[in-house]
């Protein structure tokens, strides 16, 4: 019955799931449930001859073993290149959503997880850190420092970083991270399923120059007072303030054997001054001249002129896994490309929605198995270590009863010599 009704549920999921997507248009789609099919319509890039290997697996952990399956690094220390293409669209006039999970199962220390977008026209073959792309979006983790998301779109031939600080999961669980990019120049970025930033692409990016500049003809008038405080003109540095900061040591004495031949004139050591009072300085009083601080009048930059079409790109057409990473085992899945916010949404909910509490469950398990583990080697090696120590003690127990009984044997012998008669005696 229990079985009947998750079947029933799943169902209904994937029933509501396609009459969201009816409208939707989904560009790319990639859950890894074809095997290795996968590397049909993937391409490895020949750029560099010792790219690290990409192999498909659902990993130590998962809340499915089969839909959890995607793309893992395997190898240390290693630039990825990897891309599949799909059928060029662009995304003028509509919202596009760009959407994957990531896992870092191998706590990483540094390296990507991002995805780029790349025009249609790529060499996928030749694919490396330098090709030019439309987008990169994805977590980026180094050390204590960077943990972060990042959001960077070409504009015009340059890449141009968000301004926003966006943190990253750092855990070892898998992640949904989500991309929306709409066409009034609005954002959104979302963590499973959560917003956690938003804005707009002319504010949160340099794209374009600022609207406004500091007049270059306009100066601060030279009889501005900008100062808010003053010395107080009436205030007098009392007679007795100047007092020196050390003073020679009165409680100090001439050592008797001070040679001044040999040693020099003697000086007493210096102590601090306890009438000491520091620097003087005025009182400060209210600037009866102050008139605020000066604010540089702005103007309209002629250099700035506004683009209602910095979200739009007219030739997308590949996806692609292009990073490094130290310690490996990174695993990309469920890729979604979409002109629907809500499509994507509820794609998460089926995909990494389903998996990610019987994952956890997985992952908990495995931690206590392992503790469990640790705690009864831990323990036979302590047991161990207690038998050997007895083991030498019973050893040393023996030596000392041997060495026992041959001093008594000894002294027997001593005895036995030193009683015993001679010849001549009897």
């Amino acid at each position: 019955r229990r079985g009947a009704s998750m079947l029933f549920s799943g169902l209904l999921s994937s029933l509501l799931l396609a009459a969201i997507t009816v409208d939707a248009e989904i560009y790319f789609k990639e859950q890894f449930l074809d095997g290795d099919a996968w590397k049909t319509h993937w391409v490895e890039s020949k750029h560099k001859s010792d790219y690290g290997e990409w192999k498909l697996t659902a990993g130590k952990f998962y809340g499915d073993a089969e839909k959890d399956k995607g793309l893992q690094t395997s190898q240390d220390a290693r630039f990825y290149a990897l891309s599949s293409q799909f059928k060029a669209f662009s995304n003028e006039g509509k919202t596009l959503v760009v959407q994957f999970t990531v896992k870092h199962e191998q706590k990483i220390d540094c390296g990507g997880g991002y995805v780029k977008v790349f025009p249609a026209d790529l060499d996928q073959a030749d694919m490396h850190g330098d090709s030019q792309y439309y987008i990169m979006f994805g977590p980026d983790i180094c050390g204590y420092s960077t943990k972060k998301v990042h959001v960077i779109f070409n504009y015009k031939g340059k890449n141009h970083l968000i301004k926003k600080e966006i943190k990253c999961k750092d855990d070892e669980l898998t992640h949904l991270y989500t991309l929306i990019l709409r066409p009034d120049q609005t954002y959104e970025v979302k963590i499973d399923n959560e917003k956690v930033e938003s804005g707009t692409l002319e504010e949160d990016w340099d794209f374009l120059p600022p609207k406004k500049i500091k007049d270059p003809n306009a100066k601060k008038p030279e009889d501005w007072d900008d100062r808010a405080k003053i010395d107080d003109p009436e205030d007098v540095k009392p007679e007795d303030w100047d007092k020196p900061e050390n003073i020679p040591d009165p409680d100090a004495k001439k050592p008797d054997d001070w040679d001044e031949e040999m040693d020099g004139e003697w000086e007493p050591p210096m102590i601090p001054n306890p009438e000491y009072k520091g620097e003087w300085k005025p009182k400060q009083i209210d600037n009866p001249n102050y008139k605020g601080v000066w604010v540089h009048p702005e103007i309209d930059n002629p250099e700035y002129t506004p683009d209602s079409t910095i979200y739009k790109f007219d030739n997308i057409g590949v996806l692609g896994l292009d990073l490094w990473q130290v310690k490996s085992g990174t695993i990309f899945d469920n890729f979604l490309i979409t002109d629907d916010e809500k499509a994507a949404e509820e794609f998460g909910k089926e995909t990494w929605g389903v998996t990610k509490e019987p994952e956890k469950k997985m992952k908990e398990k495995q931690e206590e198995e392992e503790r469990k583990q640790r705690e009864e080697e831990e323990k036979n090696k302590k047991e161990q270590e207690t038998e050997e120590d007895d083991e030498e003690d019973e050893e040393e127990g023996e030596e000392e009863d041997d060495e026992e009984d041959k001093k008594e044997e000894g002294e027997e012998e001593d005895s036995t010599e030193t009683e015993a008669p001679t010849k001549d005696e009897l």
